[in-house]
């Protein structure tokens, strides 16, 4: 498959371009998914599990599609990027969404999140496989290394931390709780710090724009979403650790 240059330039500027754009809608309001989902809303909503899986699923599918449907450059470097990045979604798709115990989201939020996942899959998955130049040691480079070291110790936060918060209320209670345990120890956010370190591991491991442009766009959406939650935290409990930061320890 020829690599389609020009779109993957427009895509990885969009993401770019939207992430700072959505960053500064969240300044002032929240995405209105989970703890801030209007639950009097007359719209159509979606029960957790099936929204996760649904949103979910394109991240995994489409690369994987690509990669059994055409012709891929060769290279170890760029096949284990691919699967790395699948490997998060599988996860997410196939295992979180059978887990979560969230709120329904509203339709237009899966939808939304359908769509930039769909553009997203082919966006890491045909730059890696179709366009990206590698040399052949790309494995054993430095920025490959060290980006999956950051990889997999952000998914081990970041798994742990949703295993903390599954498990913070017994079954048929509804009141948030304060999340102790893990890097929740030093941030509200211990989750989505997980996740943000994923992403720029993932983005120096790959060292390319189109993972970079992810990567910015993933700190604009959810890292206001970890600092509304450390507000809500700081409101809401009076013994609230005043040691937390938001999303990054000891610093924000």
């Amino acid at each position: 498959m020829l690599c389609q240059e020009n779109t993957i330039h427009y895509c990885s500027w969009t993401f770019v371009v939207g992430g700072l754009l959505h960053l500064l809608h969240q300044i002032t309001s929240h995405i209105p998914y989970g703890r801030y989902v209007n639950t009097k809303s007359t719209g159509m909503m979606v029960p957790a599990k099936a929204g996760w899986f649904i949103q979910e699923l394109p991240s995994f599918l489409v690369p994987v599609l690509l990669f059994l449907t055409t012709d891929s450059l060769p290279g170890i470097g760029r096949h284990l990027l691919l699967w790395t990045f699948c490997l998060h979604y599988f996860q997410r798709t196939f295992v979180y969404s059978l887990l979560t115990k969230g709120r329904q989201s509203p339709l237009h939020i899966v939808v939304s999140a359908v769509i930039f996942c769909s553009v997203n899959g082919f966006l890491q998955g045909h730059h890696m496989l179709h366009c990206t130049q590698y040399h052949s040691g790309w494995h054993r480079d430095t920025r490959f290394i060290t980006g999956l070291l950051m990889f997999f110790t952000g998914m081990a936060i970041n798994i742990h931390s949703d295993y903390i918060l599954r498990n913070l209320r017994k079954p048929g209670e509804v009141s948030y709780k304060i999340p102790k345990g893990g890097m929740f120890e030093l941030v509200s956010g211990a989750n989505f710090f997980g996740e943000i370190v994923e992403w720029c591991g993932y983005a120096v491991a790959s060292w390319s724009f189109p993972a970079f442009s992810f990567a910015l766009f993933t700190i604009c959406a959810i890292g206001p979403r970890a600092y509304h939650h450390h507000r809500y935290y700081l409101e809401k409990f009076k013994d609230y650790p005043k040691s937390r930061k938001a999303v990054i320890p000891f610093l924000l």
